[in-house]
């Protein structure tokens, strides 16, 4: 894709985005098709933005102990969350129980589960390895399904050495448009993330949305993983993928170690009525997460405090 192509693209679907409408911005659909009702005009421009935080923030402590699922869904309480989000390289198993014991111990906590998030990714070369990625998704909605969350976090993935990002994003369509048929006779959403690869620009996102075309369908919107280019900058390309965001990750540093201007990101997701979870995902590595994460979640519960409705 040559720039010029990639900046029409992307200005194109900015202002396709925009039209789209606020928080999770999925086109009109009808009703009488089973499809969902458009808010009112006031409803949808009310953002609702709520303190969050991701399980990979306290990886050090889950990967090999001492702390389980079940100590950061009270680590959540302590902290004063809204919501936490499941990612899914923590967990003990998939078997039922296990996951019902986590769902009945949030709602004991009073925790709700912002989403499930799993490692999957949908770009694959060969057909085999798309359909097994397929199947691997139904799982991770299944696990989703039964933690009681409906939001489930999947990656694009990086596109193979000699294939084209045309290529790699028919791949991610083929998969996608049934994983998201699937998620959503159980009233799941899959956001794809803008995470390294091929959807670290947002006109590729959103060129995604527009042919998966499912209300089921969203980015999980990382705020720190956009590449920019010499005319398009990162604030530009969360601004464009707002409508679509199901659920968001936050950092305060961009991937190329660049302070991010948070309040800026803060008025963009209040301007477009956004609606939904700015989960921290903590990565320092100066800090250990146990006084990291509670300054990280500090800013943003100041941020949500200063800009949402709630």
């Amino acid at each position: 894709m040559s720039n010029r192509m990639a900046r029409r693209r992307f200005l194109q679907s900015i202002g396709m985005a925009t039209a789209a409408g606020a928080g999770l911005g999925f086109p009109r659909m009808d009703p009488a098709a089973g499809g969902q009702e458009v808010a009112p005009a006031e409803v949808q421009r009310t953002p609702r933005l709520l303190v969050g935080c991701c399980a990979y923030s306290y990886r050090k402590y889950l990967l090999h102990g001492p702390m389980t699922m079940e100590d950061f869904i009270r680590e959540g309480v302590r902290l004063r969350l809204d919501g936490v989000d499941m990612t899914a390289y923590y967990y003990k198993s998939t078997d039922p129980a296990y996951l019902a014991g986590l769902r009945h111990l949030a709602y004991k906590m009073g925790m709700p589960f912002s989403g499930a998030a799993c490692g999957t990714s949908m770009v694959q070369a060969e057909s085999s390895r798309r359909a097994e990625t397929l199947v691997e998704i139904k799982k991770w909605v299944d696990v989703a399904d039964m933690l009681g969350a409906s939001h489930l976090r999947v990656f694009a993935g990086k596109a193979p050495r000699g294939s084209t990002l045309k290529q790699a994003m028919g791949w991610v369509v083929e998969t996608m448009k049934p994983a998201c048929d699937y998620a959503g006779k159980k009233g799941i959403v899959i956001g794809v993330e803008d995470h390294s690869g091929v959807t670290q620009n947002a006109a590729v996102c959103l060129e995604l949305m527009h042919r998966v075309d499912s209300p089921y369908a969203g980015i999980n919107l990382d705020i720190t993983h956009f590449i920019p280019t010499p005319t398009i900058d990162p604030y530009a390309q969360i601004e464009a993928c707002i409508p679509y965001a199901t659920n968001t990750h936050i950092r305060d540093h961009f991937d190329d170690g660049t302070p991010i201007d948070m309040d800026r990101v803060w008025r963009l997701f209040a301007r477009a009525g956004f609606k939904g979870y700015m989960s921290a995902e903590y990565e320092g590595k100066n800090e250990d997460p146990m006084t990291g994460v509670p300054k990280l979640i500090a800013r943003i519960r100041a941020l949500c405090k200063k800009y949402s409705s709630v």
